[in-house]
């Protein structure tokens, strides 16, 4: 799950918290993720864990129910991407 090319890692990756169309409940999107479908999903995966939490993907962003920027900003930073915080 590792970034395989330089460019990869160097491509910024954005975390932020969104409550727009779900009914003021808070999901927190991942977006520029430069993976292919089944990678976005496996990362899900890990990620659903980590936080304890449900989530999807949808389309290339990944969604993770409740506000858990700061874990998934650390965990991106451990595997080697440019994760940024966006957003308030």
């Amino acid at each position: 799950m590792k970034p395989s090319s330089p460019l990869a890692r160097s491509l910024p990756v954005r975390v932020g918290r969104e409550t727009k169309g779900r009914g003021g409940k808070g999901v927190t999107l991942v977006t520029g993720l430069p993976l292919a479908p089944a990678q976005l999903e496996e990362l899900a995966r890990r990620f659903k864990r980590r936080c304890g939490s449900g989530g999807t993907v949808r389309g290339n962003t990944i969604e993770i129910q409740g506000d858990h920027r700061d874990e998934l900003v650390a965990e991106l930073i451990a595997l080697g991407y440019a994760a940024k915080r966006s957003g308030g």
